[in-house]
């Protein structure tokens, strides 16, 4: 589920990963969201805003969203972790 600040909730799927921690560093984690069907193509205008990803298991974390992909799978938003990643 991805939550922008305005409270909306887009239901759908995370693919996520964490690369190596960089010296003393919160390891970086990344991954991809690809909205359910009955959301469409996800949050409007999102690219560059800041969301709350929130996993099945009811953990959290922040995200921002790199860019957009699209194709005939559907729109998949690029996502960018910030702060300890929520796996």
């Amino acid at each position: 589920m991805l939550l922008s600040s305005d409270g909306t909730r887009t239901p759908g799927t995370a693919a996520l990963f964490a690369e190596p921690a960089r010296k003393g560093g919160v390891p970086p984690w990344a991954g991809d969201f690809r909205p359910a069907n009955s959301a469409g193509n996800g949050p409007k205008n999102a690219v560059g805003k800041t969301f709350t990803l929130e996993l099945p298991d009811g953990s959290t974390g922040k995200v921002v969203v790199q860019s957009l992909k699209s194709g005939k799978g559907g729109t998949i938003l690029a996502l960018m972790g910030e702060d300890a990643p929520p796996f």
